[in-house]
């Protein structure tokens, strides 16, 4: 009987166990959670503070999720060391477990790059976890004033979920923009104006030099005073069990289309990886929930002996900030790269479109989302340019710019 590992307990982790089940229905699977709670929506933590969510819509899978799946979860432990040679891992508790396959599912963690004096404050809290959302929760109320480093998408999340819950927010950050990682200037700035609207002020260019207790010092000189610390600078890819294998990382750990890595019967999922963005052609880390469950399942369904293949990936966000919707994909090509863009302005938004060698790369749209998924399959499928309405399907966003043949090969049968 195979006995399959599962080193992380989130929604790759799920897709992996799914995925094994697809093809073995009675080989063992062992799940080691660091975490002490099953499987949930981790964009759903800043739901939660706002009071539209609870922890039992949050989880993603039904209760009996893992007993229907003959699953054995080992809850508040880690595995702190994987013997490729001897299949063996070696958990935080100095047991060890032995697998015949397994897959890596760690996901990310938190980057906080050195700032001095941050021991001394006492409410600091990263914004990753539902643990961490609850003691967010324990330390607010309505006299706190929060400050955020951090503007990208966690950290206003985060800003988004606290803004009815505390007396003010403050968010800082280096990068002269907000979500710099995937809004450029001009699709930032009414992002930033619609958030200043519900409370949230912003320093940007600017960052914490020093810590001391409640306050912070900016590198500008100007001092801010904080009763709750929020860090979100950024994450990294969970890569720390693989560097003693024969896995490649990079970002993350390099895996192949059928999610295995370098390393002998170890494959991985989610956060933790990177793999091939046609858009570009290189290799990336695609931190996105569905990607995760794709790569999961894909990983289970080869680990138990499948030929499953993963294709067509691409970098994608969708996110809002109260009632301001937020979506994009693939690459931003710039003119001096090749690119060309195509920008259209509208009361309520804004759509850029990233054109390159007669093929759509990426999109920017904020405000105006409707019917993106068009511009995705467009990305997904490479369908080139010449072969679509593009004046009229960027202006329409529908199916009216593809011919009856696309339509049919593309949708399945729209016609």
């Amino acid at each position: 009987m195979q006995s399959y590992l599962i080193i992380g307990n989130g929604i790759a982790a799920a897709g992996c166990i799914e995925g094994v089940r697809e093809r073995d229905a009675e080989g063992k699977i062992t799940v080691v959670s660091k975490e002490n709670h099953p499987v949930y929506c981790r964009p759903l933590i800043s739901y939660y503070l706002e009071g539209k969510t609870d922890l039992k819509k949050m989880m993603y899978r039904r209760e009996s999720f893992y007993r229907d799946m003959k699953c054995e979860v080992i809850y508040g432990k880690s595995v702190v060391k994987l013997d490729e040679k001897e299949h063996t891992a070696h958990l935080s508790d100095g047991s060890k477990i032995s697998y015949t396959k397994a897959c890596l599912a760690t996901g990310s963690v938190p980057f906080l790059p050195p700032m001095r004096g941050i021991e001394k404050v006492k409410n600091k809290f990263s914004f990753m976890t539902v643990d961490d959302m609850l003691a967010i929760e324990k330390a607010v109320s309505e006299k706190s004033r929060v400050l955020i480093v951090g503007a990208g998408l966690i950290g206003l999340k985060c800003a988004e979920g606290l803004a009815d819950r505390v007396a003010d927010i403050t968010v800082c950050d280096l990068a002269d923009r907000i979500l710099s990682s995937i809004l450029d200037e001009e699709c930032a700035a009414p992002v930033m104006k619609h958030m200043e609207k519900h409370g949230t002020e912003f320093m940007l260019g600017d960052t914490v030099e020093e810590f001391d207790e409640n306050r912070a010092t900016m590198k500008s000189g100007r001092t801010v005073e904080f009763d709750v610390l929020v860090t979100a600078v950024g994450v990294r890819a969970d890569t720390v069990l693989m560097r003693d294998t024969e896995a490649k990382i990079g970002r993350g750990v390099t895996v192949d289309n059928k999610m295995k890595t370098d390393a002998e019967d170890i494959y991985a999922a989610g956060d933790c990886t990177e793999s091939t963005d046609i858009s570009s052609g290189q290799k990336k880390v695609m931190a996105l929930l569905p990607s995760a469950y794709m790569q999961g399942k894909c990983a289970g369904i080869n680990m138990a002996g499948g030929s499953e293949t993963l294709e067509n990936e691409i970098p994608m966000n969708s996110i809002g900030f109260f009632g301001m919707h937020i979506m994009t994909a693939g690459t931003y090509f710039t003119e001096a790269e090749g690119g060309k863009t195509v920008t259209l302005r509208y009361e309520n938004g804004i759509r850029k479109f990233y054109l390159k060698d007669g093929f759509l790369r990426g999109f920017i749209f904020v405000g105006k989302t409707e019917r993106a998924g068009i511009f995705t399959a467009l990305i997904r499928n490479r369908q080139p340019i010449s072969e679509v309405d593009f004046e009229l399907l960027k202006k329409n966003s529908d199916y009216t710019g593809f011919s009856s043949e696309n339509r049919r090969k593309i949708f399945g049968g729209v016609v």
